[in-house]
C-alpha cells in the first residue's frame, strides 16, 4: 500500500544548522524569492509559514494521499459524475500531485480530454505533460486579484489548503471572490482544508446513515471518522501535543491566519448569493490506535455488516494503521516545518528546542503517546455557481 511505504520514510531529529551557520545560510542565499533558514527554504516577505522545498512538498503531498484515500477519490462533488468537467484549476498547486490524481481518476471513469491548470507564486510541480497529462502552469502572486484567467473560464475551481497562504479576513474574501468569478455557471468549486490545531475525539455513537450510507462505508473502511455538528471532541490529553496548540494558534493568529479553518468553509460559501446545492464531508482521522476502541465497540449499526481487511492487534487492519501512522506523520513534519515561527512564541533557544523536539519524537513514535482520541481533521466543501 501506498501508505504504508510511504511511512518507510524518515523524520528529522529537530533542527540541523547552529545559529551561526544559520545567518551564514541566510547571508549565502539572499536571492530572488526565497531565504534559508534552520536548513529550510522560506518565501520572502509573505505571512506564509511553511518552506518551499523538498521536504516539505513531500510532505504536502502524503497529506493530499491521506485526503484522497479518507474521501475515495480526489473531488468529492456528487454533481461531477453527471456532468463530466473539461476544464479544471488547481489554485496554489505545489508540486500538482493533487491534479496528477485527479487526472488518473478522471481516466479511471473514461472521462478524456480534461485540461489541468496550475496556479502558484512559484514553479515547484513538474512539466505533467510528459506523462501524457493536458497541462499548462501560471505563476502568479495569490495577493494580486484578479487571477490571469477570464470570467467562467473552469468547470472545477479546487482550492485546496490554502489557510497557511491566504490571510483570514479581506485577502480571503476577495480570492473566493475570484474563484466564483472565473467558475463557470453550473461549475463547480471544491475546497479541501485541515485543521492545525489536534484535538481528541470522544467515543460515540454511529451517527444515522440516511443520505450518507457511502460516506459512512468508507469511513469504516479506512478506520475513520464522519464529523456532524454534535460529534463530541476534548482537549488532546498528549501534553506535546497541548505545547504545539497553543504555539500554532498563537503563531498563525500573529500572521492572520486560521488556526481551524475547517470551522468557516461551509459559512463562506453558504454566504455566497451566487452558490447552490452546498455539500460537505468532514473526517476525523485518528493519529494512532485509540483506548476505547480496543474495547471491541463496533461502530457499525445493528445488522449491517462491511468487510474488513486482516486486523493488526490494536484491532484495525494493517491498512488502516498505515493510514494513522501516515496522519502522524505528516503532523509531526508539520511542526518541523512551522519550527521557526513556533520556536519564536515558545521562547525556547536552539538547544531547548531541540531537547523538546527529541521528548516529542519519542512519546508520538516510541510511546505511542497520540492513542487518547487525538485526530487530524480534515473536511472537502463543494458548491455550483449558480
Amino acid at each position: 500500500m501506498a501508505l504504508d511505504a510511504a511511512n518507510r520514510g524518515s523524520v528529522s531529529s529537530g533542527s540541523t544548522p547552529s545559529v551561526k551557520d544559520d545567518r551564514q545560510s541566510q547571508a549565502s542565499s539572499a536571492n530572488g524569492s526565497f531565504y534559508l533558514r534552520h536548513g529550510r527554504r522560506y518565501l520572502r516577505d509573505l505571512p506564509y509559514p511553511l518552506p518551499c522545498d523538498l521536504p516539505e512538498m513531500q510532505r504536502q503531498n502524503l497529506h493530499t494521499l491521506v485526503a484522497t484515500t479518507v474521501f475515495g477519490k480526489p473531488l468529492c462533488s456528487p454533481v461531477l459524475h453527471e456532468h463530466p468537467p473539461k476544464k479544471v484549476l488547481e489554485i496554489a498547486c505545489g508540486s500538482a500531485y493533487w491534479s496528477s490524481l485527479c487526472n488518473d481518476y478522471f481516466l479511471s471513469l473514461g472521462y478524456i480530454g480534461v485540461q489541468f491548470t496550475g496556479l502558484d507564486i512559484v514553479q515547484l510541480a513538474p512539466d505533467l505533460r510528459k506523462e501524457g497529462m493536458d497541462w499548462r502552469f501560471v505563476q502568479h502572486d495569490l495577493r494580486r486579484i484578479p487571477l490571469p484567467f477570464d470570467d467562467g473560464e473552469f468547470d472545477v475551481v479546487m482550492a485546496k489548503d490554502l489557510s497557511l497562504a491566504v490571510p483570514r479576513g479581506t485577502p480571503s474574501q476577495r480570492l473566493t471572490d475570484e474563484c466564483i468569478r472565473i467558475c463557470k455557471p453550473g461549475g463547480i468549486i471544491e475546497t479541501w482544508e485541515s485543521d492545525h490545531i489536534i484535538r481528541s475525539l470522544l467515543p460515540h455513537p454511529p451517527p444515522s446513515i440516511g443520505k450518507r450510507e457511502e460516506d459512512h462505508e468508507r469511513a469504516v473502511a479506512t478506520g475513520t471518522f464522519l464529523v456532524f455538528p454534535g460529534t463530541p471532541f476534548a482537549n488532546p490529553q498528549n501534553k506535546y501535543i497541548q505545547d504545539c496548540n497553543g504555539w500554532i494558534a498563537e503563531a498563525l493568529d500573529r500572521r492572520k491566519l486560521q488556526s481551524t479553518p475547517c470551522a468557516r468553509v461551509a459559512q463562506v460559501l453558504l454566504q455566497e448569493e451566487t452558490l447552490g446545492d452546498v455539500g460537505y464531508r468532514r473526517v476525523a482521522v485518528p493519529l494512532g490506535d485509540l483506548r476505547w476502541e480496543r474495547d471491541g465497540s463496533d461502530r457499525e449499526p445493528p445488522g449491517r455488516k462491511i468487510s474488513r481487511s486482516r486486523k493488526s492487534k490494536d484491532g484495525v487492519s494493517d491498512e488502516q494503521a498505515a493510514l494513522r501512522s501516515t496522519a502522524l506523520l505528516v503532523v509531526i513534519q508539520m511542526i518541523e516545518s512551522l519550527e521557526p515561527i513556533l520556536k519564536e512564541v515558545s521562547g525556547k533557544n536552539q538547544e531547548e528546542w531541540q531537547r523538546w523536539w527529541a521528548w516529542m519524537m519519542a512519546d508520538l513514535l516510541e510511546n505511542r503517546g497520540a492513542s487518547a482520541g487525538e485526530c487530524m481533521e480534515m473536511g472537502a466543501w463543494w458548491a455550483k455557481k449558480l
